[in-house]
């Protein structure tokens, strides 16, 4: 696991880049920034997911 910070271009990039529609985009973002608050982590482990 990395211990660097994600920067903002790298989570614009996931975001745009994920192939799904904005719904599950918009869960995955959350479900993976709720796992890295909960871990207190700077990744959730699903490197190039939005929010990861």
């Amino acid at each position: 696991m990395s211990s660097r910070r994600p920067s903002l271009g790298s989570a614009v990039s996931n975001w745009r880049e994920y192939d799904a529609s904005f719904g599950t985009k918009l869960r995955m973002l959350l479900r993976n920034n709720w796992r890295k608050a909960r871990t207190r982590s700077n990744c959730c482990g699903n490197d190039g997911e939005p929010g990861c």
